[in-house]
Order: C-alpha cells, then structure tokens, then sequence
C-alpha cells in the first residue's frame, strides 16, 4: 500500500525537479534539456565553422570577426542556414573577400551544404578530399585562388552536384574519369586556366545536363573527341588555349544549342565549314584565332544575326571578306588580323557596312591583302570603336576628316599601307587615343598642331612619309610620349625644346629629316630614353652636355651632322651605351678615355671627324672590328691592327715612368714581406691550438683541410683565379688535390660585420640539405693563414659557366660572346624555382634563402642551374610562415622584398619576391637597380606597364633578335614572332606577380614553377 502511494509522489517530485532544473538553467542562460538533445548537430556545424577560421592567415576585411561566441553562428558572416533544419549550414560563401589559407577538411562535416562560394581568394593547397562528403551539394565555386594539387575524384560522391568551377588555380593532372558519374547532374564544368594535362575525356560526350564547358589554357593535348557533339544541351565549349591538334570533327559543328564555340591558339588544322553559321544559328562568339585554318571565311556568316565576336586571325584564311557584314548588328568585336584576306574588287565597302554595328569596339584588319581607297564612311563608324587597325595591306587614299567622330578610339594602326594626303587636324579631337601609327606611307603635309591635344598619346609613329614642316611645338603637350618615331621625312627648322625635354621618352627617332640649329640642352630631361636617332640631319653646334643625364641610353645615333668641338666629358656616365655613332661630323680634341668604361659598347663610330691624339686601347678599342676612325688624320697609338702610327714621344714618357715605378714598388714590397712574415711565424705559433677545437667544431661533417692547401689549390689565392666577390668575400678558381677537382673556394672577408655568421649559417644549410639545383659544397676551412690570422672558406665544386649574373651582364671581354636564348633563360628560371621551393616546402625546418639574385645563381658545364651562397638564409619554425631575427633582415638592394624595410621578418613570400625581379630582369637584361627606376618607378613597373602589347619594347636586346630572327625563318611550324612574344609575355607576368608590393598578391613558387613549365612545354611545342 506505502509502495503504490509513493509511485505517484516520486513522479511529482520528479516532475518538480525537472521543471527547476530548466528553470535554473534558463535563469544562468544555460542549455535546457532540449538543447542539450540538439548540440550534437550544432555543435559540429559549429567546430566545423571554427576549423575553417583557424585556416585562414589572412582577412584583409575582417570578415572572421563576426565568426564568435556573441553570435550564433548562423548568423555570421558568409554563413546562411536551413529554415527546415534549424542549425544546419547550407549556404558557404565567402566570394571575393581576398582571404588567404587553406580550406580546412572540416568543411566535410557541413554535411547539408549545398552551395560553396569561395572564388576570388588566396586560398592554397590542395582541394580536400572530404568535399566529396557533401551528397547534397549543388554548387561548389573555388575560381580565381591559389589551389594545387589534382581534381579529387571523390567529388562523384556529390551525386547531386550540378556546377563547379575550379578555373584558375594552379590545378594538374588529368580530369579524374570518375566525374563521369555525375553524367546526370552536372551543368557547368569551368576548368580553364590551370595545369591540367591529358586529353579530353571521351565519357564527357554522356553528360546529358551539361551546358557549359570550358578546358581554356590548360596543357591538354590530344584531338577533340567526336563524344562531346552528344551533348543535347550544351551552351557554351571553350578549348582554347591548350596544345590540341588535327581537325575539329564536323559533328561539333552541328550542336545547334551552343552560343559561345572557342578553339583559339592550339594547333589545330582544316577549314571552318561553310554553313556553321547555319547550323549553329544562335551563336555569339566564335574564337579560332591561331591555328593552321585555311580555306575562306564561311559564306554563312553574313547569317550570324546573334554574333558579337567573331575572332579568327593569326591563320591561314583567304578569300574575300563578305562586304555586307553591317547586318550583323550585334558585332562588337572582329578580328581577322594576320591572313591572307582580301577586299572584293578593290572596294573597302566592308567599313561602309560595318557603320551599321553600333556596338562595335575592335575592328581589326591588318596584315592581309586588302586594296582600295580608305572610304570616308570610315567617319560613321560605331562611337564606342576603340581598337581600329589596318596595318600591312595595301590601302590607299587619305584619311578623312571625319576620323576625329570615332571619339573612344584608343589606337589607330594604319602603317605599312599606301596612304596619302596630310593628317586631318581632326585626330585632335580623339583625346583618348595612345597609339597613332601611320607610318610607311605615303602621307605629306606638317604634323598638325592638334596632335598636341592627345595628352594620353603613348606611341606616336610617323615614320618613312613624306611630311614636311617644322615639328609642332604643342607636340610637347603629349606628356606621356614612351615612342616617338619621326624619321625619314622632310621635317625641317629646329627640335623645339618642349618636346625633346619630355622626361617619359624610351624611344625617340628622328633620323633622316633636315632639321637645323642644336640640339637644345633639355635633352638633359629625357632620363628613361633608351634609343635616341638624330642621325642624317643638319644639326650644329656641341653635343649638349646635359645628355650625360640620359643614363639609360643603349643606342645613340648622331651620325652625318655637323656637329662640332670636343665630345663631352659629362657624357662618361653612360655606360649603358650599346651602339654609339657619332661619325661624319666636325667633332675635334681627343678621343675620351671614359668611352673605354662603357663595357656593353658593341658598335662605336667616331670616323671622318677632325679627332686627334693617342686612341685608347682598353674596353671596346681591343677590338677592331667594333669600331671605326677612319678619316681622322691625326690619330695615334692603339692597338696594333688599327694600323695608325705610334704616339712616339708619349710612348717613351710613360715607359720611363712605368719602369721607374715598378722599381719603387717592387723595393717596397720586398721589405714589407720581410717585416710582416716574421710577426706573422710568431702570432702563428701562438694561436694555432686554440684554434684547434674551434676548427673541429665548425667543420661539423664536413672533411678536414687547410689553409695550405687552399693557398696551393689557388696560386696562393691569385687574383687571376679571382672569378667573383660578394658582400662577405671572394671567390677563387682552383684545382684541388691529387685527383685535380676543379673547385670555387669562398673565402670570407672577416673583417666585414656578420661574415662569421654567415660561415656558420650557410656550413649549417648546406650539411642539411641535397637537390639538383643547388650547389655542392666539397668541404670547409676553419682555421689561421700564415700569417696568424683567422681564415675561414668554403669550397664548393667549381661551375663551368660561372653566374648567371655575368651571362645578363657581361663585361667587356665577354660582351657579344655571352648570350642565352628564351629556352635556356626558361630552363634557368624553373630550376631556380625548384631550387627554392625545395627550401621552403621540402626541408625541416623550411629555409628562406634570403638572397636571390643573379651572381647567386651559378650554370654548370650543361647551363643546369645551381642555387648557392646560404650566407643570409634562415630557418622557419614548422608552426610559423616568418622568422624573426634580432639582427634585422640584411640582402641586396632591389632584390629585398618591400616589407622587409618594415619588419624583421623573413618568409617564403620574401624569397617569392626575389625570384620574380630576378625573372624579370632575365628579360629586360636591366637590373633592378639601374638608372632608370627612381622616383618609386620599379622594374616591375617597367614590365607591367609594357604588357601585353609593348612587350618588344622592354625586351633584352638579344632576346629582341631571337624574336625577330625567328619572325622572318618563314616556318609557322617552328615558332612565329607572334607564338614567341606570347611566351615571353607570359613569363613577364609570372615576374610581376611573384614581385607584387603587397605579398598576399604574390605567387608562390610551387604556382610559379607550374606557370613556368606550362610556358615552356606551349613553346617548345610550337617549335617541333
């Protein structure tokens, strides 16, 4: 009976407690019983969320700040969840935020994620495998980061997933054939520009909801499977890009549901059939350019009623251009430059139809064969035109006066054509144009002074014309001139001051004209030119002194003048100076003994002047065939080929003197050695067993050897053994031991700040460490020389081609003899690359080199590459991306990264940066250093602002005659000048963007090396 009353009342009492319980808890804001029950879930969701965050080094806008206790985080920025299932992440999007690091595994366990958005990062690493997960995804958008690795194939998990875009990232190897799963889900597939390789899977032509593919610079090769025409929905296929061969298969032609088809710069081969436009009548853009497509453009194309962009130069096209191309009056951009096209019966009333397509932006025509007077209906073309180049036919007639309504032109290339006529002062009125090109025609009249109105004008080429007048002074107004070409008129009057005074000129040409008067003394202001042509002229007076300031000068052409006096000693400073022609003029006095310090002169000609006296013999004077005096009768003296008489009483002045001299010296020296030898013996005795153990210690694993051997191995360490010297010593040649091993033994200037370290840290590197690309250290001395000094070297295996430094700037012996061609400069680049990479990524600790630069880049006998001097590298903890050093951060000036001024830190993004100058000064042959980058103005500026399209124009000059040497091969199948300046564009930009001010912008080495080696296979490619 008490049992049954007391079920009842434990039930009460049960019951109460309860109720204080979760009345307690919501009094402490505490869980209840019922959150308890659902934390499982949330709290998985949430630690998932945490370990995303704890991935992220870097969040410019804070957005991880939102992520904390004080919010739920649902309602944390980027993160959206279910209304149905309260507390479950479906939407992840952190798009555009420029967050840096890796995305987190734990992304895995938002298991009800259907939408991921983290495009426009920095995040790097590899795609986690755990995304594959996520069975209800739908959209996963990881463009525009820093990724690596290869495509997980376990993204078939995602049986529901229906867009993904990867492109670029620095993505490889081949599209996993387990993709072909999701043959039903799948709608987009966005690939393009990354490193991808293999073929084009053949499984591709069964994805039935596919409507968009694009493959775009990749390294796939290989033909285009026939499969992808199954395809019943797809919109858009883009291929372009890649290293794709043979024929497009007609049934690709016939996929009626596609609006955008892009084959542009693979290899492929055939015609382009006829009735594609008829067959594919809804599509937009169509972009073939360079391949090896002959035949003529497709008589369907005046059908193409929906095209905006129609592309298909750098081919092999003939035919007629259709005349009535104005119907297709959604036309924004054309381009059919470089083929063998042509303009029906001599008429250019193609440009009368085009006035029809008001929305056209680009129109180009050039390098082709079409004939016929430029029409004035030129004049009533779209307003928003801002490219318009017909270049390279055979276009006569004048140009109009309604030129100047195209008023959003930015570059107007009419050269090599047959034009005639005057300029119509009308082109003032284009205020956006940069780029006026007309020259090699047949154009008369003076420059009009409207010109001076186009303040944004870059390029101005007026060259081999039939112009006359004097040169508009208002010309100076153009502020921003870099290329000027005015030669070969009938220009006359005096060079106004306003215009040569211009300090933006890199090229100015004003060769072949009949200006009078001198040359002003502003010349002194053009401080970036580096190709001034004053030659064939009637210019008088002295050569100007302030041109000294020109320090970037390369060529200076002054030649057929009637220049007079002396030449001026202010001009020594331009060692730059590559070509100097100064002949058939009335220069007098001697010939400057400074030109002997010009160690890049390959060409100097000073003949048929009035120069007398002694010529020197040093520099460029050794060499004959680089100069020429010809026609100064009172020259003397140099070398013996010259063939000129012996300066006789000069000569036996300074024999007198040079014996008397050497007298002197030599009776000096006797007596110092003496003295010096015997406290040397004495301090000797007294310091060699303390040094002992030091020695020992040092040497670490490193064999034994000493300071005598050393001095045997190097002639007593002769300065004609004398290959190199750095901030902490110099390097010596020498042959070692019975075996006779070529070696380079580094010795260290003890006497300099920080060289003991520098022995420590770089003997504490080098036992580490083991790759291809970096230099082989034989041993270490630790010890006293003979005169009881400290003597510390190491000796390292000796480098055939010696430094990459003396192959980028060569000195005066070695200048026209040291050249390395786009290959080799690749090659170098890419096991530099690997070279550092395996510091950062594969050694423990990870090592920043700390000082990348060309004389630290040593070739062997086969030109491989070899990272070397360690005397500045440090170690990074596991744990940390930076070291911090108490000393400060030391290395060369131009190399070091910029926020190295700020901190002193190191880190991998440091040596990133001094790869990407190093790069770029490998194609501009300019240091960083030089002259021409002051005032915050930078060899990555110099590169930047010169891409894409004035590329030629930075390019190291015998990098420039590989271009044009292989333009005019004639073999399209072994490398054009257009295949070749796209590499070289392409390397310049891996310069730019590893050399970025601000690091997070930077690319890595591991990206840099995939975009390098991808250059280099499209290159070699197209030379097979």
């Amino acid at each position: 009976m008490m049992a049954a009353l007391n079920l009842p009342f434990l039930a009460v009492v049960s019951l109460f407690l309860i109720i204080l319980i979760c009345l307690n808890h919501l009094s402490l804001g505490l869980q209840t019983p019922l959150e308890i029950a659902l934390r499982p879930q949330n709290e998985t969701e949430k630690l998932a969320l945490l370990a995303f965050k704890d991935q992220i080094l870097e969040d410019p806008f804070g957005v991880m700040s939102s992520w904390n206790e004080s919010l739920h985080f649902c309602s944390w920025r980027g993160v959206s969840c279910s209304h149905r299932h309260k507390g479950r992440v479906t939407n992840l999007n952190l798009a555009g935020q420029k967050l840096v690091g890796s995305i987190s595994p734990h992304i895995g366990n938002l298991s009800f994620l259907r939408q991921i958005y983290l495009g426009h990062n920095y995040f790097k690493g590899e795609i986690p495998r755990e995304i594959g997960r996520l069975f209800r995804l739908r959209i996963l958008n990881l463009s525009s980061n820093a990724l690596q690795g290869q495509i997980p194939s376990n993204l078939a998990f995602c049986s529901r997933l229906q867009d993904v875009y990867f492109s670029e990232n620095g993505l490889t190897g081949e599209i996993p054939i387990a993709l072909q799963n999701l043959s039903k889900s799948v709608r987009t597939i966005h690939f393009s520009k990354n490193q991808l390789i293999g073929s084009i899977p053949q499984w591709l032509g069964n994805m039935s909801s596919l409507e968009l593919l694009t493959l775009a610079r990749n390294n796939i090769h290989g033909s285009i499977p026939t499969e992808l025409a199954r395809v019943p929905k797809l919109d858009i296929l883009d291929l372009s890009e890649n290293n794709l061969s043979g024929r497009v298969p007609v049934s690709i032609f016939n996929i009626s549901s596609l609006s955008g088809l892009g084959f542009a710069w693979n290899q492929l081969q055939g015609t382009i059939p006829s009735n594609i436009f008829c067959t594919i009548p809804n599509l937009w853009d169509f972009v073939a350019d360079g391949n090896f497509f002959h035949g003529e453009l497709p008589i369907s194309l005046q059908n193409a009623s929906m095209l905006e962009i129609l592309t298909v130069g750098y081919n092999n096209l003939g035919g007629v251009i259709p005349s009535n191309l104005g119907g297709l009056r959604y036309l924004t951009f054309i381009s059919l430059f470089q083929n063998r096209l042509e303009s029906k019966d001599e008429d250019l009333g193609i440009l009368t139809s085009l006035a029809n397509c008001t929305n056209l932006q680009a129109l180009e025509l050039g390098d082709n064969r079409l004939k016929g007077e430029l029409p004035i209906s030129i004049a009533n073309l779209s307003t928003s035109l801002k490219y318009l180049s017909m270049a390279k036919n055979h276009i006569s007639g004048k140009i109009s006066e309604g030129i100047g309504n195209l008023v959003s032109l930015t570059s107007f290339q009419m050269t090599v054509n047959y034009l005639k006529g005057e300029i119509p002062s009308s082109i003032g009125k284009l205020e956006k144009l940069s780029v006026l090109s007309l020259g090699q025609n047949r154009i008369s009249g003076p420059i009009p002074s409207s010109l001076g109105n186009l303040t944004q004008l870059l390029t101005l080429d007026l060259e081999e014309n039939k112009m006359t007048s004097t040169i508009p002074i208002t010309l100076g107004n153009c502020s921003q001139l870099l290329n000027l070409y005015l030669g070969e008129n009938y220009f006359i009057g005096d060079l106004p001051k306003q215009l040569l005074g211009l300090s933006s000129f890199i090229i100015l040409s004003l060769r072949e004209n009949s200006f009078i008067g001198q040359l002003p003394l502003e010349v002194g202001n053009m401080t970036k030119v580096v190709t001034f042509e004053v030659s064939y002229n009637r210019l008088s007076g002295k050569i100007p002194s302030t041109l000294g300031n020109c320090l970037m000068l390369e060529v200076l052409l002054m030649q057929e003048n009637l220049l007079e006096g002396d030449i001026p000693p202010s001009l020594s400073p331009l060692k730059s100076l590559m070509d100097l022609d100064l002949s058939r003029n009335n220069l007098s006095g001697q010939i400057p003994k400074f030109f002997q310090n010009y160690t890049l002169l390959q060409n100097l000609d000073l003949s048929f002047n009035r120069l007398e006296g002694e010529v020197p013999q040093g520099g460029v004077f050794k060499n004959a065939s680089a100069i020429s005096i010809a026609g100064n009768q009172k020259l003397c003296g140099g070398i013996q080929k010259l063939g000129l008489p012996p300066c006789k009483a000069q000569g036996l002045k300074k024999k007198v003197l040079s014996k008397t001299l050497k007298v002197v010296i030599a009776i000096t020296v006797f007596s110092s050695s003496i003295i010096i030898a015997s406290l040397a013996f004495c301090c000797w005795k007294r310091r060699s067993k303390r040094r002992a153990s030091t020695m020992m210690l040092e040497l670490g694993q490193f064999p034994k050897i000493s300071y005598a051997e050393l001095s045997q191995a190097t002639n007593e360490f002769s300065p004609s053994n004398l290959i190199g010297e750095g901030s902490f010593g110099s390097v010596y040649k020498g042959i070692l031991g019975q075996d006779q091993m070529s070696v380079a033994v580094k010795v260290l200037n003890l006497k300099q700040k920080g060289a003991s370290k520098s022995f420590m840290t770089e003997c504490e590197v080098l036992k580490n460490i083991r790759h291809r690309n970096l230099v082989k250290i034989i041993t270490v001395c630790s010890s006293i020389d003979f005169k009881g000094i400290d003597f510390k070297a190491l000796v390292y295996k000796l480098m055939q081609n010696g430094s990459l430094e003396m192959w980028l700037h060569p000195n005066e012996d070695q200048a026209g003899e040291h050249s390395l061609n786009l290959i080799q400069r690749l090659n170098i680049a890419i096991e530099v690359a690997f070279a550092i990479e395996y510091l950062h990524d594969h050694c423990q600790p990870s090592i920043v080199h700390g000082d990348l630069k060309p004389s630290n880049v040593l070739l062997d006998e086969d030109f491989v590459a070899h990272v070397g001097d360690f005397g500045l590298a440090r170690f990074l903890s596991i744990s940390n991306r930076q070291q911090s050093s108490s000393i400060g951060v030391k290395g060369t000036i131009g190399y070091i990264a910029p926020e190295y001024g700020l901190s002193n830190k190191t880190s991998k993004l440091g040596d990133a940066y001094s790869f990407g100058i190093l790069l770029l000064e490998m194609i501009t042959g300019k240091r960083p250093t030089d002259s021409l980058f002051q005032d915050n103005f930078t060899i990555h500026q110099f590169v930047k602002t010169a891409l894409p399209e004035r590329v030629m124009d930075i390019l190291e000059p015998s990098l420039l005659q590989e271009v044009q040497d292989d333009a005019h091969s004639g073999a399209r199948n072994r490398g054009t000048k257009v295949c070749m300046l796209e590499r070289l564009v392409a390397v310049a930009r891996v310069g730019v963007l590893c050399s970025m001010a601000s690091p997070n912008e930077r690319m890595e080495m591991k990206e840099a090396i995939a975009e390098l080696r991808a250059i280099k296979d499209k290159f070699v490619g197209r030379r097979i």
